[in-house]
């Protein structure tokens, strides 16, 4: 059962963005070996089975899906070669309706283009050694970052470590993980969400006990992995915490740690296809046509709403419904991530219940 909710936001205009939104979607870059008939159409298979788990936000396993895949030429506007430090690579753009209605037939949820901008602080220890690790340190690390960040369509970023980052928080800083000084030093990055990784080839770091079946792996000093995410850098208690991952393949622990940090990120700000909402939203401040529209294609670009319709207007203020694709924490989630409005809460309102929305006013500060 679908309900009308009531909402009355009132935003102020920013220009700083949290969020980026992410071109690329709906296109993929694959290797290939040669340009013959039969290579391609592996590509064109694995480029399509990609772009999904980038609208996803994850790998789908589904009946559907799993046709759409090997009819993957259905879904194909267009593809070239592209030669690059001596190798070739298959780029293909999808069509995205198709797509889109695909992910609405499977019941599936859709990660909307404006995504939170992350930001990733490696620490390094070997021995009694530890290294902060910069978007341009001498490892495989920053790439292997980089690469996920291109695969699953998340913008992840590392710190260049300049005289800013040093003087702003300690190495001991990040190892303890504590939440405060890492989330200032993290500000100038617009970082929406904080991940501190720590990598260790020091058995100290392992948590064991007499009786652990990790003790023949703990003698070889396997490689350790855990990490702290800040979902909102804002929210600084609300740290989460991983368990370790163990292993001698750095690579592969990191792409899995990842994976696991952008399924809790997916959660938040995916949009069901199969949930339909509408609720209205007051504006206030619209002093001229212009703001208007500029408000009323604002709107209709957020990733959660699917039309906007102007019901009311009353002096300065408009009033809009919208019809949503899945959730209302959905359409919160892209208003946050957006930047583009500053929320204030009454300090006066009445609390709200768990069944309401919270409300919002849009104006000068």
């Amino acid at each position: 059962m679908f309900r009308n909710c009531l909402i009355l936001l009132i935003f102020i205009l920013s220009f700083r963005i949290n969020a980026i939104e992410v071109g690329n979607l709906y296109s993929a870059k694959v290797l290939v070996t040669s340009q013959s008939a039969s290579d391609r159409n592996k590509a064109l298979k694995k480029a399509l089975g990609g772009v999904i788990m980038k609208i996803g936000g994850k790998k789908i396993e589904h009946p559907l899906i799993s046709q759409a895949i090997r009819n993957y030429n259905e879904y194909v506007n267009q593809y070239q070669y592209l030669r690059s430090d001596n190798v070739t690579y298959l780029n293909v753009s999808f069509n995205e309706e198709k797509i889109n209605s695909l992910f609405k037939q499977s019941d599936l949820a859709i990660w909307g283009r404006l995504r939170p901008q992350v930001m990733i602080w490696v620490v390094e220890e070997d021995g009694f050694e530890r290294k902060l690790l910069s978007s341009t340190s001498n490892s495989l690390i920053p790439k292997a970052i980089d690469d996920f960040s291109q695969k699953r369509g998340l913008p992840l970023i590392m710190p260049i470590m300049d005289l800013t980052d040093l003087s702003a928080l300690t190495i001991t800083d990040v190892w303890g993980r504590f939440a405060h000084p890492v989330a200032q030093a993290s500000t100038r990055y617009l970082a929406e969400a904080v991940v501190v990784l720590r990598i260790s080839s020091n058995s100290v770091m392992l948590e064991q006990d007499e009786n652990s079946a990790c003790q023949p792996l703990c003698q070889t000093k396997p490689l350790v992995l855990d990490w702290s995410l800040m979902a909102d850098a804002q929210e600084q208690h609300s740290q989460i915490f991983s368990e370790q991952y163990q292993g001698d393949d750095i690579l592969l622990m990191l792409n899995k740690a990842l994976a696991d940090i952008t399924d809790i990120i997916y959660q938040q700000y995916a949009l069901s296809t199969t949930n339909s909402n509408e609720f209205q939203m007051d504006v206030a401040n619209i002093e001229s046509l212009d703001e208007l529209i500029a408000v009323s294609d604002f709107l209709s670009e957020l990733s959660a709403v699917e039309s906007v319709q102007l019901v009311g207007v009353q002096g300065s203020n408009r009033r809009f419904k919208l019809s949503l694709i899945g959730s209302q924490q959905a359409l919160l989630a892209s208003l946050k991530l957006s930047e583009e409005l500053n929320r204030y809460i009454d300090p006066l309102a009445a609390p709200v219940s768990k069944d309401q929305i919270a409300v919002f006013y849009w104006g000068t500060k």
